[in-house]
């Protein structure tokens, strides 16, 4: 029986898939710089928040805002009455702050940008971390010298192994005369796929 196939279309079939894994993969990298914000870029919001001046000013503390980061997986975003708190007092009448006044007035919350983004295949859990003493700087960057909010780490899977495999020792600082310090996992544990990807 007779070749059906020329002889040539084997190499060229697998140029093809080659090419095709190739495009694939170049989508995926570009879709992820897409929706992903620039390091070091200001995130466009509703209202320009400064973290400067509340936490680094004010002296604010994040859990004021993010009120759920100690006991939830997600550390949630203020609601205005919560803004309202304060800026019924200060502010009242700046015509930056009317978003938030708005919002408050009209029982709608206001839609702020997302500046993390995890893909969904990986899990993150705030409390954790929070409550083994790891401070919001270390992922967020200092946020009291952000006058704008911008993505300061990258959250790619290296640089959360990194800070895994690394756990014990970049904690021991937090825990140092703690009366009850917090158990660490070790690195082992803590670099597990099932760790992060559930």
């Amino acid at each position: 029986m007779g070749q059906i196939f020329p002889r040539q279309f084997g190499l060229l079939f697998g140029l093809a898939l080659v090419a095709a894994a190739v495009l694939l993969a170049g989508a995926v990298v570009g879709w992820r710089v897409a929706i992903a914000p620039a390091l070091g870029e200001p995130v466009e919001q509703p209202v320009p928040f400064s973290h400067k001046h509340h936490v680094g000013d004010d002296g604010l503390d994040c859990r004021y805002c993010h009120a759920t980061a100690d006991s939830s997986a997600y550390a949630g975003m203020p609601s205005s009455s919560t803004c309202m708190n304060c800026h019924s007092q200060l502010f009242t009448d700046a015509p930056l702050l009317e978003p938030v006044r708005a919002s408050w007035r009209n029982g709608t919350p206001l839609h702020w940008n997302r500046i993390y983004r995890l893909p969904d295949f990986a899990f993150f859990d705030h409390s954790i971390h929070v409550r083994a003493g790891v401070g919001c700087e270390h992922c967020h960057g200092d946020l009291s010298k952000m006058p704008l909010t911008w993505q300061a780490s990258s959250l790619d899977m290296q640089w959360c192994l990194a800070c895994h495999r690394e756990a014990r020792r970049i904690l021991a600082s937090a825990h140092a005369g703690a009366a009850h310090p917090v158990r660490v996992r070790s690195a082992r544990e803590l670099s597990d796929c099932s760790t992060c990807h559930r």
